[in-house]
Parts: C-alpha cells; structure tokens; sequence
C-alpha cells in the first residue's frame, strides 16, 4: 500500500462498506462523486461569501458521506471546518481562519474519489480481489 493512499483511505472500513453494498457500492460511489462534489462547492461559495451558517451542513454532509468510505483525511478536515463553522456561528464570527482548509478541499477530495474508484474497477478487483494486495480479516 502507497503511503498516500494509507493517509487517504481506512481500507478495512472501505472493504466493509463494499461487502455491505454489494453490487451497489459503485452506484452509491457515483452518488458520493454527485454529492461531494456539490458539498465542496457550497463550502467554498460559503467560504466567499463568509457565511459559516451555510458551511455548517456542507461540511457535515461530505463528513458523513467520506466516513462512509473510510475517507479519513477528507473526514477530517470536514469535521475541522464543520466545528470551527459552528464556532463562527456561535460567536458570530466570519470562518476566515478555514481559508486554508477549503482552498486545499477541492484537491483532496478529488485525490481521494480517484483512488476509491480506481479500486472499485472491475478490472483492479479481478486483479486484486482484496484491492490493490491488501488482506482483510
């Protein structure tokens, strides 16, 4: 296993997720491109606008859908923005100490969707039944 990828991804929680999926999980992969992909969009247009209420649930939203995977770094920082958007909110305060986190999302949550669909492919599983040589168990 890359080191990156170690960083990126909780493979025992992916591989528990697809057993669990079954043939869905590349269905419910595709829903999580959708979803993040929108999620990582309003945080940044929240991030502009410096609007921590409108943050709040992008945040909490592509937490929840990346810990679903085992996405762990995009968890996260998820989490990071989430909580210190609450902050913000409570303290009526603008979220410009995220700048750096949100800028950086977008990348690592593109980073991380290639890599768990590279090893939702057919062909790398048939390969690698386990992905990418990993055991399980």
């Amino acid at each position: 296993m890359e080191p990156l990828e170690s960083e990126l991804i909780d493979w025992t929680v992916c591989a528990a997720t697809h057993s669990s999926l079954g043939p869905n999980f590349v269905r419910i992969l595709g829903y999580f491109r959708e979803d993040g992909t929108d999620s990582v969009s309003k945080i940044e247009a929240a991030m502009r606008a410096k609007d921590p209420v409108a943050m709040v649930m992008a945040a909490h939203t592509l937490k929840g859908e990346a810990l679903q995977f085992g996405a762990l770094r995009l968890w996260g920082t998820a989490e990071v923005i989430e909580m210190t958007a609450r902050a913000c909110v409570e303290h009526r305060d603008t979220p410009d100490e995220l700048l750096e986190l949100v800028v950086g999302l977008r990348s690592m949550f593109e980073e991380t969707l290639a890599v768990l669909e590279e090893d939702a492919s057919p062909v790398v599983r048939e390969r690698h039944p386990l992905g990418f040589g990993r055991q399980f168990g």
